[in-house]
């Protein structure tokens, strides 16, 4: 007797490995050159992350933490890119990470030049340079052009949190390979 399911599951794949060259040949993704840092250890970088997770334990008083994701420095002048994740076309930003944020762009920016960018961004792939991010610059939010929500302006029940809620519509959306030129014109503009 043949084994219809076999049969079925040998179609499907060969279904889709025509669609998907079909697909490669009228749509090509655009791939960027090859990253410039590469985390050569993967285990190595995960066992630090865990080693630090443990500083700070049950029955201390001290709680959270975070961590500044990419900070660039040239010449005395800094970007700093902090990446979050879309949930519901939202994203939410620790009120204690803004405050800190606050403080080291007005710091900094007394004696030198600093950028301060929050990037909202979805599954994505960096290495596509037409993927999409969305952004906002530090000034932006000192300025109020990025609204400062505690509690969804949408109608979630949650009564004001400790951290703030900011929507995808607020933000400007952009390529990757538009985000890289910024970063690059400031770079430029250090120099």
């Amino acid at each position: 007797m043949k084994n219809d399911t076999n049969d079925l599951i040998d179609n499907l794949y060969d279904k889709e490995s025509i669609s998907t060259s079909n697909y490669q040949m009228n749509h090509s993704v655009r791939k960027s050159p090859s990253a410039k840092y590469k985390i050569y250890d993967e285990q190595e970088f995960a066992r630090g992350r865990e080693v630090l997770g443990n500083l700070i334990v049950q029955g201390m008083k001290a709680s959270g933490g975070t961590d500044i994701d990419w900070l660039i420095e040239h010449n005395g002048g800094f970007v700093i890119l902090e990446f979050k994740g879309f949930h519901n076309d939202k994203i939410n930003i620790p009120m204690g990470q803004m405050i800190a944020y606050e403080k080291l762009h007005e710091k900094l920016n007394q004696s030198t030049k600093c950028y301060l960018y929050f990037i909202g961004c979805d599954d994505i792939d960096f290495s596509n340079p037409d993927s999409k991010v969305w952004v906002f610059e530090m000034k932006q939010w000192k300025l109020g052009s990025i609204p400062k929500n505690t509690s969804d302006i949408y109608g979630d029940t949650q009564v004001k949190q400790n951290k703030f809620i900011v929507y995808r519509e607020y933000l400007e959306e952009i390529s990757v390979e538009e985000l890289r030129k910024v970063i690059d014109s400031h770079w430029e503009e250090f120099e």
